[in-house]
C-alpha cells in the first residue's frame, strides 16, 4: 500500500473526501515529525511507540579501499510497534 491507497483507504473507513484524508494524513506525519525533532515519544497505546535513538559515533570500513572511515554519530527515528498490535497481527 502506498500514500495514494492509505489516503483512500482512510477516506473510506472515516467517511471523509480524499482531500480530508490527505489533510489529516499530512497533519499527523507533520505531528509526529515536529514532537520527534523536539526530542518527544508519540506513544499510540495499542499500535506503538515513535521515539528518536541515538547512534554513537563508530569506525566503518570502505568496501572498496578497505580504508577505515568514521561514521558520525546521528540520531534514527524508530517505531516500535505495541504487543496488543503484534499479537493482533499474528491471528
Amino acid at each position: 500500500m502506498n500514500k495514494g491507497e492509505l489516503i483512500k483507504a482512510i477516506a473510506e473507513k472515516a467517511g471523509f473526501t480524499n482531500k480530508d484524508a490527505a489533510v489529516a494524513y499530512d497533519a499527523f506525519v507533520a505531528t509526529v515529525t515536529e514532537a520527534l525533532k523536539a526530542g518527544e515519544k508519540v506513544q499510540l497505546v495499542g499500535f506503538g511507540t515513535f521515539e528518536v535513538k541515538d547512534v554513537p559515533a563508530k569506525t566503518g570500513i570502505n568496501p572498496q579501499t578497505k580504508a577505515p572511515v568514521e561514521i558520525p554519530a546521528c540520531k534514527k527515528p524508530v517505531m516500535k510497534f505495541g504487543k496488543a498490535y503484534k499479537d493482533m497481527i499474528n491471528e
